[in-house]
């Protein structure tokens, strides 16, 4: 077994006589520097039982010794040799960093992920507003829309989103129905899950579940897309020949996301709305044409007008924030997979942030 660091010690003349035994190695360190701390004056440091010495050891010695004015005895050739190196060292180190209590260094974490919040938030708000001002310049200037590039988006946002999309809502509706129609059982008001099903599906759940799914598909994309034109420079390859990049590669992107949005926000609840009645038909026995009927009775058209309005929000945050972590990107390939994570993280916490406000602000209009 390798010894680990010690010492032994007695009290001398002009102070306290240490010998060192073991291996006085950055491995097998321990305690043993804040044990010299506390013995106070210390006249003599004995090396010759020592195992083995390295850097760490022997700037534990050399600082003992700049401290005290120690007289080193027993120094092997490889101790001396290393002495001789630190002799010179006057700098201050500690050996161990300072541990601070757990409450502070969670406050801490805290606090810089407050501040790296807002700095995003404020980066995110500024981008929006450069790709306010280029689209006014556009269309000051008569410029056209690139709508072969919107058109290109549609078919990476939009039509390949619909697989996707409809499994993942049609599984939705089941499992509202299922679960509202165990707990409406116990009342004898199995019929109520229709209600259920119809108002969730058109006014929150259809067009925030495809919030969330356009943001990990289409925000990531834009993330990572533009990022790697960033490293291969082919965005400052376009400014050096008069193209804007946020007309050409930012607004096609956002144009896109807003405008498909509320149509698979839309496709999104009615898929919802079918795997409903699927569950109804077959759990609750209750037929097709009555779950139609009930839905026409209790879906309002404010959820319809809700969903309408929210949508276009959602597509112009996740199109913004997607092309906004890409245009971060800087030095290394590394930086994009960060900045794509930051994208998809960033639009999924906004969007939730920004239904849950929407949802207290058309309470607050009588929108129930």
């Amino acid at each position: 077994m390798v010894a680990r660091a010690d010492f032994e010690h007695s009290d001398g003349a002009d102070g306290a006589e240490v010998r060192f035994t073991g291996r006085l190695t950055l491995a097998r360190l321990g305690d043993v520097p804040e044990r010299l701390d506390a013995l106070g004056p210390i006249a003599t440091l004995d090396l010759s039982d020592l195992e083995r010495i390295d850097t760490v050891g022997a700037w534990i010695v050399t600082r003992t010794v700049n401290e005290h004015g120690s007289k080193v005895v027993g120094a092997s050739e490889e101790a001396q040799r290393l002495l001789e190196a630190l002799a010179s060292d006057k700098s201050e180190y500690r050996v161990h960093r300072d541990r601070r209590p757990a409450w502070a260094r969670m406050l801490e974490q805290v606090g810089n992920a407050s501040v790296a919040i807002w700095q995003e938030l404020l980066g995110i708000v500024g981008f929006f507003g450069a790709m306010i001002v280029a689209l006014g310049t556009q269309i000051r200037a008569r410029r056209r829309l690139r709508w072969n590039a919107v058109v290109t988006r549609f078919q990476t946002v939009g039509v390949d989103a619909l697989p996707i999309i409809g499994l993942m809502s049609f599984l939705i509706g089941i499992v509202i129905a299922q679960q509202g129609a165990v707990q409406l059982e116990q009342f004898g008001l199995e019929v109520f899950t229709i209600n259920l099903v119809g108002r969730a599906s058109i006014r929150e759940l259809g067009l925030l579940m495809t919030a969330i799914m356009v943001a990990g598909r289409s925000g990531s994309a834009f993330a990572a897309q533009i990022g790697t034109m960033k490293l291969t420079e082919e965005i400052d390859a376009m400014r050096t020949i008069g193209v804007s990049p946020m007309e050409a590669i930012v607004l096609p992107r956002v144009a896109a996301s807003t405008i498909t949005m509320p149509l698979l926000g839309f496709y999104a609840s009615l898929c919802a709305i079918v795997g409903g009645g699927a569950f109804v038909w077959i759990g609750l026995d209750i037929p097709p044409l009555t779950y139609i009927q009930r839905l026409r009775e209790i879906i309002p058209m404010t959820d319809f007008y809700i969903m309408l309005i929210k949508a276009p929000v959602f597509g112009i945050l996740i199109g913004v924030t997607g092309c906004y972590e890409g245009m971060q990107v800087r030095q290394n390939a590394e930086e994009v997979g960060q900045r794509t994570t930051s994208a998809v993280v960033a639009a999924i916490f906004l969007v939730i942030v920004l239904d849950a406000m929407f949802a207290v602000f058309f309470s607050s209009l009588g929108w129930n």
